[in-house]
């Protein structure tokens, strides 16, 4: 499922146009990325929780060269999903 197969999902299920699916799908988005942005976790109980990880820097190796490298820190966001969506696709 792609962005605007999504959208007319949620229109069709809480029987709002596209462009008002599209304004809260949008909204959500915003919302998350704001949180995530401030290091705040998202919890949306049964769903999911949506946070932010950070790894170290740390030395590796270039795999054709054999040679070290060093590996920045980085901040990711990720996703860890609930109970309810993990019985949901079991």
């Amino acid at each position: 499922m792609n962005k605007s197969e999504l959208i007319a999902s949620l229109a069709e299920r809480a029987d709002v146009s596209k462009g008002k699916a599209t304004a809260l799908l949008e909204a959500f988005q915003d919302i998350v990325g704001e949180e995530l942005r401030e290091k705040r976790e998202v919890v949306l109980v049964g769903f999911g929780t949506f946070k932010v990880k950070e790894s170290a820097a740390r030395v590796g190796r270039n795999p054709s060269t054999g040679e070290q490298i060093q590996i920045g820190a980085k901040t990711t966001a990720s996703f860890k999903p609930g109970k309810v969506l993990n019985e949901a696709v079991r």
